[in-house]
């Protein structure tokens, strides 16, 4: 497995690989990693014959300092796992690699920017639209992984890839789970053991929404009936819990035919905000 911090040699890499007709997969990562970005290398390794994982914590999606500062950063332990799964090549670029000049262009989401995350982290997705769009373009994957826990940005993610014309396949792999249902998050091993055996009610909330929804109950009802069961444990702080569109991701008032909503959640648990969602 190689090992780039500079774009140019990252690039003077996948030249070669393409003069030999190889195809790429990429898999965009912020690091800390776990099982669930395991889980996209080896879809990528499926796909394509050279697969390409970023570790790269870019701060222009962070709107909170102290969030930024605490993100994990385990490189090593990353760098190790993902050889052991057989990576073709980590490109692991500085802040100053990334961006030699802080970017001053402003991308807007439409709809996507006011609701969930979008309305909780203000200029969020403005970061996430400039990294993964350079990493495109300094990767030219053929495809592009993704993981189904960031629904929301998954999305921003697949309008950008409409509107500006990126030619390769975007792929969604479904959320891993631990064994008792906690989506795998690189913010998890921030929780502490008490935190952490509390963070399984957020699935357990999530499943019992996705139930009661199939069994007919008002959405209304449904979102009322979870937002009190996080009210039940005080280290909870919900942000939110909405159900929504899967097309869209705006809230709706009743459901659809089957696969066509979700139900998506974000709630402090202490410090650490994690995120989830399911699909109905």
């Amino acid at each position: 497995m190689e090992v780039f911090t500079s774009v140019k040699s990252l690039r003077q890499y996948l030249d070669h690989q393409l003069l030999q007709q190889k195809t790429i997969g990429l898999v965009p990562t912020m690091g800390a990693l776990h099982n669930g970005h395991i889980s996209l290398i080896e879809a990528a390794k499926k796909d394509t014959d050279i697969v390409v994982c970023s570790v790269f914590v870019n701060p222009t999606q962070f709107n909170n300092p102290e969030d930024l500062a605490k993100y994990p950063r385990t490189f090593e332990a990353d760098r190790i796992m993902l050889e052991n799964a057989g990576c073709s090549a980590v490109f692991a670029p500085s802040v100053e690699e990334m961006y030699p000049e802080q970017p001053v262009l402003k991308m807007n989401f439409g709809a996507l920017e006011t609701v969930m995350e979008g309305a909780s982290r203000p200029g969020h997705f403005n970061g996430v639209g400039i990294v993964v769009s350079k990493l495109f373009n300094i990767v030219r994957p053929h495809r592009a992984y993704f993981g189904q826990k960031d629904l929301q940005q998954v999305s921003v993610v697949r309008q950008l890839v409409n509107d500006l014309a990126f030619g390769f396949e975007l792929v969604v792999c479904p959320t891993v789970r631990e064994t008792d249902g906690l989506a795998m998050s690189s913010r998890n091993t921030r929780l502490d053991a008490n935190e952490r055996a509390l963070a399984s009610h957020i699935y357990r909330i999530l499943a019992g929404a996705g139930a009661d929804l199939r069994a007919g109950k008002p959405v209304s009802e449904v979102i009322g009936w979870a937002k009190s069961e996080f009210e039940k444990i005080s280290e909870f702080n919900l942000d939110y819990f909405e159900v929504v569109n899967l097309k869209t991701l705006l809230p709706v008032e009743k459901i659809g035919s089957t696969g066509s909503n979700a139900i998506c959640v974000a709630a402090f648990l202490g410090p650490v905000r994690l995120i989830d969602n399911i699909i109905f």
